[in-house]
């Protein structure tokens, strides 16, 4: 999804392996850096909205022994659209959404060996988070601020597989370092906004997880 390249705001495109690692941050110059070096969703709130009109929420709780995931106080993702009004896609949406936290939580916690990364993300997807994450942490740079998610919609097909798109606005998200305490305050720009494809599976235990991330940074799609 994103290299080690510092982003300007919050949120990131996780390491998908086939994916340029389109770093480049978002508001671009050393913004795009953070984009490419944070990747995730923050909070652990549920929160509803209907189809039509999506509400900024937070990412569904965790639950039924799923690995808790926690956020610093100074960094937030925000989901729109978590209610499409079908059961299996909004069970989609949801470890989707985790899908982005665990990455970005690894980055806080500054380790690829969390319990939520390999729980929410397999495959090509897995080994490109673990590089994504990486990345940030041979840089010793973290991210605050918030990342929003918008657009996102689903496309099942059969019983266990799924894709999803959305689009990332990092224009409220920048990139910190932790010895200096140095934080990349970009400018919003064209590169501020990704655009994301994404291939989910629904394994054993009924989780829906991320295995492959495509993106693309100043999409015109997700231009405001």
């Amino acid at each position: 999804m994103r290299s080690s390249v510092p982003r300007k705001s919050g949120a990131a495109v996780v390491g998908a392996v086939a994916v340029v690692l389109l770093l480049a941050g978002c508001g671009g110059g050393e913004g795009d850096a953070k984009a490419s070096e944070s990747s995730g969703a923050g909070a652990t709130n549920s929160a509803s909205a209907s189809p039509t009109s999506a509400s900024s929420t937070s990412a569904p709780s965790t639950g039924g022994g799923r690995p808790e995931i926690t956020f610093p106080a100074t960094a937030k993702n925000v989901f729109e659209d978590t209610k499409s009004g079908d059961a299996t896609k909004d069970a989609v949406l949801a470890d989707s959404a985790l899908s982005v936290n665990s990455i970005d939580e690894a980055i806080f916690k500054q380790s690829t060996g969390t319990k939520a990364l390999g729980y929410y993300n397999a495959g090509k997807a897995l080994g490109g988070s673990i590089t994504y994450v990486n990345g940030y942490l041979k840089k010793k740079d973290t991210w605050i601020g918030e990342t929003r998610f918008f657009d996102r919609k689903v496309t099942l097909s059969g019983a266990k597989n799924a894709s999803v798109t959305y689009c990332s606005d990092e224009s409220k998200s920048f990139i910190k370092n932790r010895t200096t305490g140095k934080v990349d305050e970009t400018p919003t720009t064209a590169n501020s906004y990704v655009l994301y494809h994404t291939t989910l599976v629904k394994n054993a235990d009924g989780v829906w997880q991320t295995t492959d991330i495509v993106s693309n940074r100043g999409d015109k799609a997700c231009q405001p």
